[in-house]
């Protein structure tokens, strides 16, 4: 356990933030689920946008890495072109 007043608050800053990635993770996760399940181009294409801007925010803080969040755009927009 650490002695310092410092460390002790970052290891308190560090679960926060650990547990707040973890959330906005697995939310993202469950979206791009959902979206690739999705078998209407309408719809698929009104929620592109949201996605993309989500994979942004996330990749912008460090969520993800940017390359990730680039090569998930590329495979939501392929998704939507094969779609009937």
């Amino acid at each position: 356990m650490a002695n310092h007043k410092s460390s002790l608050k970052r290891i308190r800053n560090s679960d926060s933030k650990r547990l707040r990635n973890r959330y906005q993770a697995k939310t993202l996760r469950n979206a791009i689920k959902g979206f690739l399940e999705e078998k209407d181009k309408k719809v698929a294409t009104t929620n592109l946008p949201k996605l993309t801007s989500m994979l942004d925010r996330l990749a912008k803080v460090s969520v993800i890495h940017k390359n990730k969040a680039s090569n998930l755009k590329s495979e939501l927009a392929q998704h939507i072109n094969h779609l009937k």
